[in-house]
C-alpha cells in the first residue's frame, strides 16, 4: 500500500446508526450539537438522521425538526436515510441534499427488516432514483449482511455482488458494504470486497464494519490493502442494528482515524476534537465510551 498522503473518506454514522437503538429518547438539541461538533472536528460526511416511520424507529421521529435546527457547513455533506418514496419526499422537503437507500444481501434479513424481498426493495428504489436525478440529490446505497445474517447464517458472495451491482446500475454514487452483525474476519472481508470490486469500481465502494467480535479495524485494514478508500464509522462506537440481536457497536471513528493517520493516510480530522465529542456524547447518553483511542486520550488529559 502506498504511504503517500492518500485520502480516506470517513462517513460518520453516529447520529443516525449510532443513536437509532438508544432506548431513551435523545433530545433534538443534543443530536444537533453532536452533528455540528462532528462536522467541526473535520468530518466532511456526517449522516444526520433517517426519514423512516416513527412507528419503527421512535428515536428518529424528530428528523424534520432536527434538519430545520441544524447549522450546516458549506463543505460538509449531511446525508439522511430514506426507506421509500414517502421518506424521500419528506427528506427533500426538509432540505436534504444527499439520501441513502438500503437493502440487504440476505433475503431472510430483508423480509424481517423491511418486509420485502431483495428484488422488491430494489424496485422501490427506481422512483427514488428518478426523483433524485431530477432534484439534483445524490444517492448512496447500503447493502447490509454482506458477511453473515442473523437469520440465515452464511450469505453467498454471489448475492452480495448481485445486490451491489444492482445499486450501482440504479445510479448510486457510492455503495456501502455492511457487516451488520460483526461476524467477518479479515480474509473474508478482503474476499468480499474484491468480489464486489470486480463488478463495481473500488472507488465507488465503502466498508461498514460492526465491532461485535472485535474484528472491525482488522477488517478495514484488509479492505484498505485491496483498494478501499471509504469507511463508515461511529463516534464513540455508538450503535448497532435494532433487527440484529447482539450486534451492538459500530467501529469507533476515533479508532479508525488513529489507525489511518498512523498508516500515513489522510482523513482531515482533528483527532483530539473528535475524541472530545465522543466523550461528551457518551456522558450525555450515560454509557461507556466505546472508543479505545477516545478513552486513552481522555486519560492523558486528566
Amino acid at each position: 500500500m502506498s504511504q503517500s498522503a492518500e485520502v480516506v473518506k470517513i462517513v460518520e454514522v453516529g447520529a443516525r446508526d449510532g443513536l437509532q437503538n438508544e432506548k431513551q429518547i435523545v433530545p433534538t438539541a443534543v443530536k444537533v450539537k453532536l452533528i455540528e461538533s462532528l462536522a467541526e472536528s473535520g468530518l466532511r460526511h456526517v449522516e444526520a438522521t433517517s426519514f423512516v416511520s416513527p412507528k419503527w424507529i421512535p428515536q428518529l421521529a424528530d428528523a424534520a425538526e432536527l434538519m430545520a435546527q441544524l447549522s450546516r457547513l458549506a463543505h460538509v455533506n449531511y446525508p439522511v436515510l430514506v426507506p421509500n418514496m414517502q421518506g424521500y419526499q419528506r427528506a427533500v422537503a426538509a432540505g436534504a441534499k444527499e439520501v441513502a437507500i438500503f437493502t440487504a444481501a440476505s433475503e431472510a434479513f430483508n423480509q424481517r427488516n423491511i418486509n420485502a424481498t431483495i428484488d422488491q426493495s430494489l424496485a422501490r428504489f427506481v422512483p427514488i432514483m428518478e426523483a433524485a436525478a431530477a432534484d439534483g440529490v445524490h444517492v448512496r446505497g447500503y447493502v447490509s449482511t454482506v458477511l453473515g445474517c442473523p437469520y440465515q447464517g452464511e450469505v453467498p458472495l454471489a448475492d452480495v455482488v448481485r445486490v451491489a451491482e444492482a445499486l450501482n446500475a440504479l445510479g448510486c454514487y457510492e455503495i456501502s458494504l455492511g457487516d451488520t452483525i460483526g461476524v467477518g474476519t479479515p480474509s473474508k472481508a478482503k474476499e468480499m470486497f474484491q468480489a464486489v470490486a470486480a463488478v463495481v469500481p473500488a472507488e465507488r465502494l465503502a466498508v461498514h464494519f460492526h465491532d461485535t467480535r472485535g474484528q472491525a479495524l482488522a477488517n478495514i485494514y484488509a479492505c484498505l490493502e485491496v483498494g478501499a478508500r471509504a469507511v463508515d464509522s461511529s463516534v464513540a462506537g455508538l450503535g448497532g442494528c435494532p433487527y440484529a440481536r447482539g450486534a451492538t457497536g459500530n467501529v469507533a471513528t476515533e479508532d479508525v482515524v488513529y489507525m489511518l493517520e498512523g498508516m500515513g493516510l489522510h482523513t482531515g480530522v482533528d483527532l483530539d476534537a473528535l475524541a472530545a465529542v465522543g466523550r461528551w456524547i457518551s456522558d450525555q447518553l450515560g454509557r461507556a465510551n466505546g472508543s479505545k483511542v477516545g478513552v486513552a486520550l481522555g486519560a492523558q488529559q486528566s
